[in-house]
């Protein structure tokens, strides 16, 4: 007997024409798991969902990670490309390995690290069902609207034979806005799911247009939820690649020298009225000067950023983690502000240091007014009356710059100037 809850839904098996696999998009997406109770996030691990076609079968592998980055779960199942009905399911743990065959009848083994007798069992579950590792992906092939209902039998071997078979609900379907911290928003289905077997109510958030997952979350006990998020690992808004092994060449095995001097120099431009210019405050000795080669990503990088600050509604994205490999740094080594890059090949280079001066600055400024006086009292003419200040105030100098060694061999001065 189903619960009343099943009554008046339509029970979707593998093959139902509501069974559109043509939404299922080949590829890896990376899930983030957190642990939350009372706003608090707490990180456990990660897990990625991979799909791959191959004539008429389809692959899904579900692999898993904890908070320390150490494998603990891999589930693999293989499925009827066009309909999803299940062909095989295999689990590896830490402790044991599961495979079934969806024949008939279902057979599995279970297989034990600590060389533990292998576990046999044999079943013939009734009717169709789709297998629970795949059951996720198939709520993308729905026709998900607003107020859509199914029944979606699975098969689930767990410790007991007898009851290997229980249903997803769908409940409700809604409309929602889910905010990419990447990508913005997204016109997506809010989807709530009942797994009858366990009363746990599942909640995902499915886009509208591609049909990928945005969120899952579940209940994980002792009034904590587990919410699965989707690190978008499609996301390339720079189309240009960085070659690590190009570029750590290109500071490593050239024989062009760069040699330099950083400081910084106060100037007219000020908003005040500068009258004196003060001499050069060179970049103290130990000054760390970096030394980057530049590319067309590193370029890309810059203006996309660039272009995400002017809009103020996305952070900005990342450098390839492999850039800081490339990255060459040395330090000023006298009180001039000078030092030295060796080993560079040619090409363009990005230089850039920042360091702490004092500005100091002296100033004219009106403090009064000088007025001509006619004996009946009429002003006559007026003229301003200036006096003079002086100040200083604690100041950074960013400094960046490009530099192109021409041909290998060559000796490059540079300055560093921060011109304020």
């Amino acid at each position: 007997m189903l619960p009343l809850a099943s009554f008046a839904q339509k029970t979707v098996l593998p093959g139902h024409p509501d069974v559109n696999t043509s939404r299922l998009k080949p590829g890896k997406s990376l899930y983030t798991i957190y642990y939350v109770k009372d706003n608090n996030w707490d990180k456990k691990g990660t897990f990625t969902n991979e799909i791959s076609v191959s004539g008429n079968e389809l692959k899904f592998i579900a692999d898993y990670t904890d908070e320390k980055g150490k494998w603990y779960k891999k589930r693999t199942s293989v499925a009827d490309a066009k309909t999803l009905s299940p062909v095989s399911y295999k689990s590896e743990g830490l402790k044991s390995t599961l495979e079934v065959n969806f024949g008939n009848p279902v057979t599995s083994k279970e297989r034990f690290v600590n060389g533990a007798k292998d576990k046999l069992v044999t079943l013939k579950p009734n009717g169709k069902y789709v297998d629970f590792n795949v059951s996720e992906i198939m709520f993308t092939t729905l026709p998900l609207d607003v107020g859509y209902k199914a029944i979606v039998p699975e098969f689930y071997f767990g410790n007991s034979p007898d009851s290997v078979l229980s249903n997803y609900v769908v409940k409700d379907v809604k409309s929602y806005i889910f905010r990419s911290l990447k990508t913005g928003n997204h016109e997506s289905w809010l989807v709530n799911v009942l797994e009858e077997e366990s009363g746990a109510v599942y909640t995902y958030i499915i886009d509208k247009k591609d049909h990928r997952i945005w969120q899952r979350e579940m209940p994980a006990g002792k009034g904590i939820t587990e919410i699965c998020v989707n690190e978008e690992l499609d996301y390339q808004p720079i189309e240009a690649r960085f070659d690590k092994e190009e570029n750590l060449r290109r500071v490593e095995k050239g024989n062009s020298v760069i040699t330099g001097t950083a400081f910084a120099r106060d100037h007219n431009g000020s908003k005040l009225q500068v009258v004196n210019i003060q001499r050069a405050q060179y970049a103290p000795k130990g000054t760390v000067v970096t030394i980057l080669p530049n590319s067309a990503y590193i370029e890309e990088w810059k203006e996309v950023n660039r272009k995400i600050r002017k809009r103020g509604k996305l952070p900005e994205v990342p450098l390839d983690p492999n850039v800081g490999a490339c990255v060459k740094q040395t330090t000023v080594y006298d009180d001039k502000g000078h030092f030295e890059f060796t080993n560079l090949m040619p090409g363009e280079y990005i230089l850039y240091t920042s360091f702490g001066y004092t500005h100091r600055y002296s100033y004219s400024y009106q403090s009064g007014t000088s007025n001509l006086v006619h004996p009946s009292g009429a002003v006559l003419s007026s003229s301003p009356i200036y006096s003079s200040g002086s100040g200083a105030t604690g100041a950074t100098a960013q400094i960046e710059t490009k530099v192109t060694i021409k041909k290998d061999g060559d000796k490059v001065d540079v300055t560093l100037k921060d011109v304020r």
